[in-house]
């Protein structure tokens, strides 16, 4: 009731403004309220737009992102009668039947990738200054960019929305064992990869067979590296035109050479996995690189590791924690270690219980011999060997106790990053 007795402020801007200003302004002004990005800005700038169908583009950006998490929503979008005869409409169709959950971008998201795949850019204040007509070299604004603009975006949004493109993406990243969204760290980096999918795939000089091979193993790589991490529109921006310049395998050969050299794969990659960060990009990799090559969970052979991931969702200890506190180690950040983790059957773990790692191993090795089941199903010693190999677990662990913490952790990060090695290598 009190509204109508408000004052209402408004702010005119004067025209000679340049849009990096207009647009430190329109942030500086909405400080206090929801944390706007240029995103935001783009999207405003977007949906004020009928000239050149910027309304009905932010309504095809907002509903893709919507439906993405809701598919049942279709029948309420059906509803706006003026979007469904639009060509948007039809892009968007497939989404009422989709329940993958790997990638379900926002409209950040979606701005972000059409704008790469489009314009070879990434970063966004040039998104906002292009629709708004800027001309780059002269520093003026023109209607007839402004109208390019929006014409590209238009298409790059629609590339976007392309189901059979948006799926195979998704296939990629899922067949490179990345099976759950759980195990996706980085936004930007999957961003960065849908890109590069759409970039290789629009290329004729790339073997389309060979796509979801390029694109899985940059994703990878990248999320290794943590490429994206740290101001990653500078990084990305460079990373497109330089693979516009080289050609995109020309230019993959020397990131990977100068990333992924021995010293990484010996040295910092093993450093990396001293953590006890459970969302750690470098364990997720690893879990990644298990479901991937079909491995069983401890003592178990057929319990897939990435059934256990996407069903159940809970690591144990290989040193049994209650053990590693009632010996002395009782630092979190140290009984918690991601080289202590592996997944293991619920009833498996209920048997190892609190046991020291010499006496349930060794208990293993014997139902080897005895054929009496107590952890798993594993009765044949070739095949517990494999899984305790397929688990990076040290082949000395059926001596080891609380003393020999320190050398397991040690060890198994060693194992974990040759594994995650081979893993990358055979993709």
């Amino acid at each position: 009731m009190d509204i109508k007795n408000r004052q209402i402020g408004v702010i005119t801007l004067d025209k000679e403004l340049t849009i990096d200003e207009v647009t430190e302004i329109f942030i500086r002004i909405n400080s206090q309220g929801a944390k706007l990005n240029q995103a935001d800005f783009a999207m405003s700038k977007i949906a004020a737009n009928t000239n050149y169908g910027g309304n009905m583009l932010r309504k095809a950006i907002d509903y893709f992102s919507h439906l993405a998490v809701q598919p049942d929503w279709y029948t309420d979008m059906c509803k706006d009668t003026e979007f469904m005869a639009t060509p948007f409409a039809e892009k968007l169709k497939w989404l009422k039947d989709d329940r993958e959950e790997i990638f379900d971008p926002d409209y950040n998201d979606i701005l972000r990738i059409a704008f790469m795949y489009k314009f070879g850019r990434a970063k966004m204040r040039d998104l906002v200054s292009l629709l708004g007509g800027r001309d780059f070299e002269t520093r003026e604004y023109k209607e007839e960019i402004a109208e390019t603009s929006f014409q590209k975006l238009t298409e790059g949004v629609m590339g976007f929305m392309n189901e059979y493109t948006f799926r195979n993406f998704v296939l990629t990243i899922k067949s490179a064992g990345f099976v759950t969204n759980k195990l996706i760290n980085s936004q930007m980096t999957l961003d960065f990869a849908y890109t590069l999918y759409l970039i290789l795939n629009a290329d004729p000089n790339i073997d389309k067979a060979k796509i979801k091979h390029y694109v899985a193993k940059w994703y990878v790589m990248t999320t290794l590296t943590s490429r994206y991490i740290t101001s990653p529109e500078t990084v990305m921006d460079a990373d497109i035109r330089r693979i516009k310049e080289r050609g995109f395998l020309t230019y993959f050969e020397e990131v990977e050479a100068a990333d992924l050299s021995d010293t990484f794969w010996n040295v910092g990659l093993v450093q990396n996995l001293e953590t006890s960060a459970i969302n750690s990009p470098y364990f997720n990799i690893y879990l990644a690189a298990q479901i991937y090559s079909g491995d069983s969970a401890l003592f178990t052979n057929g319990s897939k590791i990435g059934d256990l991931i996407t069903v159940i969702g809970d690591v144990h200890h290989i040193f049994p924690k209650k053990y590693l506190i009632r010996n002395g180690w009782t630092e979190k950040s140290k009984y918690n270690q991601i080289a202590n983790y592996t997944y293991l059957d619920t009833q498996v773990n209920k048997a190892v219980s609190d046991d020291a790692p010499y006496i349930y191993f060794s208990k293993a090795l014997e139902q080897c011999k005895t054929k009496q089941l107590i952890y798993g199903n594993i009765t044949d010693l070739d095949i517990l060997h494999k899984n305790i190999e397929q688990n990076c677990i040290p082949a000395n662990i059926i001596e080891m106790e609380h003393t020999d913490y320190d050398s397991f952790l040690n060890e198994r990060r060693r194992l974990m990053a040759q594994k995650i090695k081979s893993y990358y290598y055979s993709l």
